[in-house]
C-alpha cells in the first residue's frame, strides 16, 4: 500500500475525551475511528491487524478439530427464555427491539442459545460427538460503561467457540487442549509472557471459568499470580479455600492489575438439556450433550496489544499482526530520483512476498519520521539522496531503535527481513 492513497490520515493529536491509551493512540494513528461512546469503526490500517489476529486465531481453532460458520446476529425470544436467560433481571446488558409484525428479538450478546438449538437437529447418536464450531462475530452488550477504548465496547467483534461433548472425559480432554490453543494464541500476537491462565467467577455462563489474564496497568481487574506455577485466581473469587484448592498462596502471590483477553467455560449441561440437545449411547440410552465454550474478543485483543506494545512515540506492534512488515519511507529531492529508488525497492520486496507501506507523501522527513513512529510498524527502510548516492538505505528496527545501514540490493534486503 502506498500510504498517499490512505484515505485516513493521522492526526496531530490524540482525541480529548478519550481516556484509555489504546483509544488514543489507535485514533491518533488512523486505525479507529469513534463513532459513540463504545463504538469504534476499524479503518484500513486497524482492519490489517484484526485480519493477522483472526488469522492466528482461526489456525489454532482449526488445529483442534473446529469448524468455522458464521451465525446470525439476531436472538429469538423463544430460545433463550427455555434457559431464563432472556429477562433482563438476569442478564442485563441486552439490546432488545421490537419487530413490526410482532414480537421480540434481542442483539447476540453470546450465542450458546443458538448454536445448542441448531445442533439439536444433527447430533443424534455418540458417533456425532465429539464436535467443535467457532466463529467471528460481532456481538452486542449494553455496558454502563465504556472507558476503555475498544477493550470495553458496545459492539465488538469476538471468536466463540463452542464443544459438545458425550462425556465428562471427552469433554475435559478438549477443554485441556483448547487451553493449550489459547496460550499459544497469546504467544504468537506477543503477549505469552505476560498472559496467565486464571480461574474466576462463571458470571452468565456457569459457577466458574477460566480466563487469560494479561497483565498493564490499562486493566480492569486484579489478579494474584503464583509466578512458579503460572497460575492465577481474580481477586473476586479469592478466598481461603479456593487458594488452597489452586495453590496460590495471597501471601506471597503477587497482586497485580490485568485485561481479560479470553475465557473458557465448563458448560455442562446448562443449554443441552433445556434445550433438547440429546444423543443415544451405544446401549440406545438418551443423555444431554456435555458443552463448553470458549470466548476469545479480536478488538479487545488488539486494544490490549496496543497498550502493552506503545512508547511515548506510538505503537511499536509485533511482527505477527503488524499491519505491514516494513515501512519504507522516502525523503523528498528535488529531482524525484529518491522516490524513483524507493518505488523501484517497493515493487521488488512486494514481489518477495514482504507486506510493505511506502510513504511517498510529499511532506517534510520530520512528518514522515514522527508518522512512523506513531503507526509502528516493526521495521523501518528510509532511503535519502545521501545514502542513494553512496548506494545505502537505513533499516531501523522499531522495537530496539537499532539503525543498520544496507547495500541497495533487493536480495540483501529480502535475505535481512526473510533470512
Amino acid at each position: 500500500m502506498k500510504q498517499s492513497t490512505l484515505p485516513f490520515k493521522t492526526r496531530k493529536d490524540a482525541p480529548k475525551d478519550e481516556v484509555s491509551l489504546n483509544a488514543r493512540l489507535l485514533i491518533q494513528a488512523g486505525f479507529i475511528h469513534k463513532e459513540m461512546a463504545g463504538v469504534y469503526s476499524i479503518l484500513p490500517l486497524g482492519l490489517r491487524v484484526i485480519e493477522k489476529i483472526k488469522a492466528i486465531v482461526r489456525e489454532e481453532m482449526e488445529s483442534l478439530g473446529a469448524a468455522e460458520l458464521s451465525m446470525s446476529a439476531f436472538q429469538e425470544k423463544a430460545i433463550w427464555e427455555k434457559t431464563g436467560r432472556w429477562d433482563d433481571a438476569v442478564v442485563d446488558n441486552w439490546f432488545k427491539t421490537t419487530l413490526k409484525s410482532g414480537g421480540e428479538l434481542g442483539l447476540g450478546i453470546t450465542h450458546e442459545e443458538p448454536i445448542t438449538n441448531m445442533l439439536a437437529e444433527h447430533v443424534s447418536s455418540y458417533k456425532d460427538l465429539p464436535v467443535a464450531v467457532f466463529q467471528f462475530q460481532t456481538k452486542f452488550r449494553n455496558e454502563l460503561r465504556a472507558k476503555s477504548g475498544i477493550m470495553r465496547g458496545r459492539e465488538f467483534l469476538m471468536k466463540d467457540l463452542y464443544s459438545f461433548s458425550a462425556t465428562d472425559e471427552e469433554h475435559a480432554a478438549f477443554y485441556n487442549r483448547a487451553k493449550d490453543a489459547y496460550m499459544r494464541i497469546f504467544q504468537r500476537v506477543g503477549l505469552g509472557d505476560i498472559t496467565f491462565p486464571t480461574y474466576a467467577t462463571g458470571g452468565i455462563f456457569s459457577q466458574f471459568s477460566l480466563e487469560f489474564q494479561t497483565i498493564t496497568d490499562a486493566g480492569e481487574d486484579v489478579i494474584y499470580l503464583d509466578r512458579k506455577s503460572k497460575l492465577a485466581i481474580n481477586k473476586e473469587i479469592m478466598s481461603d479455600d479456593i487458594s488452597n484448592e489452586i495453590g496460590v498462596d495471597k501471601a506471597t502471590a503477587e497482586e497485580l492489575k490485568t485485561v481479560e483477553v479470553g475465557n473458557i467455560f465448563n458448560l455442562g449441561t446448562k443449554f443441552s438439556e433445556p434445550l433438547g440437545l440429546t444423543f443415544k449411547d451405544e446401549k440406545g440410552d438418551r443423555y444431554p450433550v456435555i458443552m463448553g465454550s470458549y470466548g476469545i474478543g479480536i478488538g479487545r485483543l488488539m486494544g490490549t496489544i496496543a497498550e502493552v506494545f506503545s512508547d511515548e512515540k506510538g505503537l511499536v506492534w509485533p511482527k505477527s499482526v503488524a499491519p505491514f512488515e516494513v515501512h519504507l519511507i522516502a525523503l523528498n529531492d528535488a529531482e524525484g530520483k529518491v522516490l524513483a529508488e524507493a518505488e523501484n525497492i517497493y515493487q521488488l520486496l512486494r514481489t518477495a512476498g514482504i507486506e510493505v507501506l511506502l510513504d511517498d507523501r510529499h511532506v517534510s522527513a520530520g512528518a514522515k519520521f514522527a508518522d512512523a513512529d506513531l503507526i509502528g510498524i516493526p521495521m523501518r527502510i528510509v532511503v535519502g539522496s545521501k545514502g542513494l548516492a553512496d548506494g545505502t538505505v537505513e533499516i531501523t528496527d522499531r522495537h530496539t531503535g537499532e539503525v543498520k545501514t544496507l547495500a541497495i540490493s533487493v536480495p540483501d534486503i529480502v535475505t535481512h527481513f526473510h533470512g
